[in-house]
């Protein structure tokens, strides 16, 4: 079986995959590796998910890539400072 068939059967089976989006700031690992745990806790003390099933995904969007009202938050930060 090719590795892709079993990353997809893995994600098949999995009952939670939580997707956190945020802007590309270069968190430091330790920051992110708190941030996975706590996301998993809280999913199990709130709503009795499995933590052995939950994926936590940090999805790094770089600031070009996304606006807020029609414009660039790359630019929007830019007006800022």
């Amino acid at each position: 079986m090719h590795a892709e068939n079993l990353v997809y059967n893995l994600v098949e089976r999995l009952s939670e995959i939580l997707r956190l989006d945020s802007r590309q700031a270069g968190g430091a690992q330790e920051q992110k590796k708190i941030l996975i745990k706590g996301v998993t806790d809280l999913l199990q003390n709130v709503l009795g998910k499995n933590p052995k099933t939950t994926v936590v995904v940090i999805d790094e969007v770089n600031t070009d890539n996304w606006g807020i009202a029609g414009e660039c938050v790359t630019e929007l930060r830019k007006r800022a400072e």
